[in-house]
């Protein structure tokens, strides 16, 4: 399979620059994965397009204002981009320029009320970073950091809110969770009134979720790791769910990445089981409880045993989304789907409309 088969044009100016004023008025494209039969709605219409029964799974990680812009302690400025905390006050990071952030080399941010050192050149350009600090690391960042917005968005939105989910809680991604930020607290409650079971997970999402394919077939591309959590109370529910003969209704890749790393045929393994993230096959219906790393990578060819219905942005050509997204759909129907959003101006990626697929 050639990633040019999941190339298509879009004009720059249909790249949503801005979050809409409403969050819950976005335009809902609604594709049909069995027929290919496309209906256009506004978000705010999700309700009717549930039943009573189905399993709406969310992840809830927050996005971390982990963008630190600084100076070296010898003058000049700098760039961090904190990407995994690999314990206490050590970090993963990027950082910019990259030909003056050798190790040793002394940071400092916020008028140095945080002051970070170079213990390391990892391999592909990342930089081992350990902070010094007094008080609550978040506190800092969240008075001094900024928000780590996708490459394709120039400038910060006036609310670092609106780059977040409405129910957003353990903070951990470099990028939003995108497909929730249509969801209000008013329209959850809805939901939940006609009877349709709110789940949470966590999926921390990292930057390697812009990264490109850079091979030219789509299955010898590496997939990125990501950290995810799925409690036992959650897994419990999204059982009793299929089992009940709701639909498990996936909200965003994320969230659809992290169930299906979880199936299982059967509830009784323990649930750090490692087979459950290798890829190892088992019959469908079941998702365990897990707290682990996963770099599942979903194309067409991919068996889904546990997502039904997913709710998503429109992604980028080539993208690791979108082929997971024509895997549940089927590649023409997503080109048909696609085609028919530029050509009714819908807005694409984070800040852009959202499609649903049932």
């Amino acid at each position: 399979m050639n990633k040019s088969e999941f190339w298509f044009d879009l004009p720059n100016e249909l790249i949503a620059q801005t979050p809409i004023d409403k969050r819950e008025q976005s335009r809902l494209l609604c594709l049909s994965k069995t027929t290919g039969s496309i209906q256009h709605k506004r978000f705010f219409d999700l309700p009717e397009l549930l039943r009573k029964g189905d399993c709406l799974v969310m992840n809830d990680s927050r996005v971390l204002p982990a963008r630190l812009l600084g100076k070296r302690e010898t003058g000049g400025n700098v760039e961090l981009l904190l990407l995994r905390n690999l314990g206490g006050a050590t970090w993963e990071c990027m950082a910019r320029p990259g030909r003056r952030m050798r190790a040793g080399a002394k940071l400092l941010f916020g008028d140095s009320e945080l002051t970070a050192t170079i213990t390391e050149e990892m391999d592909g350009g990342n930089r081992l970073v350990i902070f010094d600090y007094e008080g609550d690391f978040i506190e800092i960042l969240e008075r001094i950091g900024k928000m780590p917005l996708p490459p394709y968005i120039r400038d910060e939105p006036e609310d670092a809110e609106r780059y977040q989910t409405v129910y957003s809680r353990p903070y951990g991604s470099a990028a939003a969770p995108t497909a929730g930020l249509h969801f209000t607290e008013a329209l959850l409650n809805k939901l939940e009134a006609l009877g349709i079971n709110l789940c949470y997970i966590t999926l921390h999402v990292g930057q390697g979720t812009f990264l490109p394919v850079r091979t030219d077939e789509v299955e010898e591309h590496k997939m990125h790791s990501e950290y995810f959590t799925i409690s036992e109370e959650t897994a419990e529910r999204i059982n009793d769910a299929r089992t009940g003969g709701g639909r498990i209704v996936a909200v965003g890749t994320t969230s659809c990445r992290a169930l299906e790393s979880c199936a299982y045929e059967s509830p009784g393994p323990s649930s750090n089981d490692s087979s459950l993230i290798a890829g190892a096959k088992h019959s469908k219906n079941y998702v365990k409880p897990y707290s682990g790393y996963t770099d599942i990578f979903i194309y067409p060819g991919h068996e889904f045993r546990i997502v039904d219905c997913l709710i998503t942005n429109f992604h980028l050509p080539e993208s690791t989304l979108i082929m997971l997204v024509s895997a549940l759909a089927g590649r023409e129907n997503v080109k048909k789907a696609y085609e028919e959003a530029i050509r009714e101006r819908y807005r694409f990626y984070s800040f852009g409309d959202a499609m649903f697929i049932a």
